[in-house]
């Protein structure tokens, strides 16, 4: 007859602890049987017992048995493995940072872990630990304006900001640019609908079927848009755009954003506005094009029209476009609300 050995006596703490990690799914597996064994012996199973329904051998059995009564649940823990650790040296980490904050040779741009730990020696854990230290992201990226901020800058955008929050009275703000090379793609197989389980399906190779531009206006303070199609963003376009507008807005003073493109600032343009007294066209600050309003729809044209498009022709997507301005004016067409939840803009 087998012996039933001391069992343990566990706390009501311990009991709920061990029965917590014994149920858990996300410890790992050896815990929660080195939980079953402490239980099974508090229940006062003897030891053959416990290996039978454990399957784990005697002398591991013994050893979380006694690991258990000596330290209790700490006992349960991995002990620290024996060896000394690795020891990267100040010079190794120094090479690390230099190589991360340096250009690669042999025609790299940049610089990868697993390439700056095999130049240097070390492991690619001890390198990204290295760099996370430094605060070093080579992996990222930022972008910046290179060239000098508009010096107009305050002015124009006060100018700008000021037509959407306090029209002039009798007076209409319209932003107008132009978005260009929308490309008519088509799939080489035709595409899969949606079904159950199944989301629409394309062929990730296409063909081109030429491209279209579009110049667009977008009345602030209604929402209405006025769109045409060309072939060429070009001064000549522009100009039949703009009287365009004179003529559909014929008894409204015209307040028109744009951009600093050349085509907005040619001279048969200036020309034609100086007999113009109705019109006035306001720029945008360099680089500062997310001041015109219209930029807003264009994203929201790209989302509802453009984006996994599919066209046998460019004439095709043209006259889509042309049937989503009339859809949008007809059942979406309202001002934009902008909102601004950060801290007030710092303007030095």
């Amino acid at each position: 007859m087998a012996r039933k050995g001391q069992p343990i006596e566990l706390t009501m703490e311990e009991k709920q602890e061990l029965q917590t990690m014994q149920r858990s799914q996300k410890l790992e597996r050896r815990y929660s049987e080195r939980a079953v064994i402490i239980l099974y012996s508090s229940e006062g199973k003897t030891l053959d017992e416990i290996i039978r329904l454990t399957g784990k051998s005697r002398p591991v059995v013994n050893k979380w048995r006694n690991r258990f009564r000596a330290e209790r649940l700490q006992g349960l823990k991995d002990a620290p493995r024996s060896g000394k650790p690795k020891r990267i040296t100040p010079e190794q980490k120094a090479l690390v940072i230099e190589k991360a904050c340096s250009k690669p040779p042999g025609g790299y741009t940049n610089w990868s872990q697993r390439r700056i730990a095999m130049e240097v020696g070390v492991s690619q854990s001890k390198v990204f630990q290295i760099l996370n230290q430094a605060d070093l992201k080579p992996h990222k990226t930022e972008y910046w304006c290179g060239s000098p901020r508009d010096p107009e800058f305050t002015e124009k955008m006060i100018n700008i900001v000021g037509l959407y929050m306090n029209p002039p009275e009798n007076a209409l703000v319209i932003c107008v640019d132009e978005k260009t090379q929308i490309q008519a793609l088509d799939r080489t197989q035709p595409e899969l609908p949606l079904r159950a389980g199944n989301p629409k399906r394309q062929t990730a190779t296409y063909k081109r079927n030429g491209t279209v531009s579009l110049i667009a206006a977008l009345a602030v303070h209604t929402g209405e848009v006025t769109a045409k199609t060309i072939k060429s963003n070009n001064a000549e376009n522009f100009l039949k755009f703009l009287k365009n507008l004179d003529r559909k807005y014929r008894n409204k003073k015209l307040h028109i954003i744009v951009d600093n493109l050349s085509v907005h600032k040619d001279k048969e343009v200036k020309q034609w506005l100086n007999g113009k007294r109705k019109i006035q066209l306001h720029f945008t600050p360099t680089y500062s094009s997310w001041l015109n309003q219209v930029e807003m729809w264009f994203n929201i044209l790209t989302k509802d029209v453009v984006k996994n498009g599919i066209w046998k022709s460019s004439e095709q997507l043209a006259d889509q476009l042309m049937e989503y301005v009339i859809t949008y004016n007809k059942t979406r067409a309202k001002p934009f609300n902008w909102t601004y939840s950060g801290d007030p803009l710092k303007i030095s």
